[in-house]
């Protein structure tokens, strides 16, 4: 089969069949979301391997899993329903301008304030823009953009061996701080070491994330034993509720820990974690057009970066 036989073959039903499919682990599952029955999916998917010339699918115990054909089949089938959603959003938000979608990825470090104050900023000129905010871990969320899934990250950059294919833009440095709630039995030091926080209740951030590996060389560095968490959790909600219920040490980016001390809910203990200083930005998939929705966005984050009190904050705390 030739380049233009397979592209005259293979339709947008078929890849849209595929990532359903790789998505639900099921043809059941995949049927329910496109709202097809489930002979039709099967139909479908037997079409799109035909036309691949090669088994998209295996079949398992607890459904179907990608075949190393399907998962290249798949990535590339999520690029092209990604990128038509696109063409649809820019065409009807070339129609009146305050409308589109946009799909953003938050760290932490993000939820706070910067991406709030953006999207409020941005709704005054795009007033029916639609934006979902997906949370996560950059271990999570760079997969999703790179994949289309997700139109930019915003939060802390990652590391270099996680940007590959990628773009980041530094918008301001944030550092991590270790609070607990105002009662605490630690809260009223003036003075703390890490080696004294070695053995109290942690809450970190999961062992795969870049935050965790950079608390985990401070202690190091430090000479102490890094602490082992009694919950792993990056959920701001959840994290505050822990916190003000028990009693828990946790890592918090400035702007949140700030909020919660000035309403007098939270303390910022006296000891630093200097290898936490780092850049919050926006990353992107190198060579995706973006949206017109989400240029906007991520020139309103810009300019909330450049007129708040981030830009403030760009010192080290030592």
């Amino acid at each position: 089969m030739t380049v233009e036989q397979f592209i005259s073959r293979l339709t947008l039903r078929h890849l849209r069949a595929v990532v359903a499919v790789a998505d639900a682990g099921s043809l059941l599952g995949a049927a329910r979301t496109l709202n097809l029955t489930q002979p039709t999916i099967s139909k479908t998917l037997k079409e799109a391997e035909i036309v691949a010339g090669q088994d998209l699918f295996a079949r398992t115990n607890r459904g179907v899993m990608a075949t190393p054909f399907g998962e290249a089949l798949v990535h590339h089938a999520r690029l092209i329903v990604t990128q038509l959603r696109h063409a649809y959003e820019e065409l009807s938000d070339l129609g009146d301008g305050t409308g589109g979608r946009v799909v953003v990825g938050t760290l932490i470090t993000a939820t706070a304030r910067l991406l709030p104050d953006a999207i409020a900023r941005l709704h005054g000129e795009r007033p029916r823009l639609l934006v979902t905010i997906v949370d996560g871990t950059n271990d999570v969320l760079m997969p999703q953009l790179r994949s289309g899934e997700i139109d930019c990250v915003v939060g802390r950059l990652p590391e270099y061996r996680e940007r590959e294919g990628l773009v980041q833009e530094v918008l301001y440095h944030d550092q991590a701080y270790i609070v607990v709630r105002a009662d605490h039995k630690l809260a009223r030091r003036r003075k703390l070491s890490l080696g004294e926080l070695a053995n109290e209740r942690w809450i970190l951030p999961r062992p795969e994330t870049t935050l965790r590996r950079q608390i985990d060389k401070d202690f190091r560095d430090a000479g102490v034993e890094a602490p082992l968490s009694m919950i792993d959790s990056v959920s701001p909600f959840a994290n505050r509720r822990l916190l003000l219920s028990g009693d828990y040490v946790c890592i918090w980016p400035y702007e949140i820990a700030r909020d919660e001390e000035l309403a007098g809910r939270l303390t910022i203990l006296p000891v630093a974690l200097p290898s936490t200083f780092g850049p919050i930005g926006i990353t992107t998939r190198r060579g995706g057009r973006l949206s017109p929705a989400a240029e906007a966005l991520i020139a309103s984050l810009r300019t909330t970066a450049r007129t708040g009190a981030y830009a403030r904050h760009g010192r080290r705390r030592r």
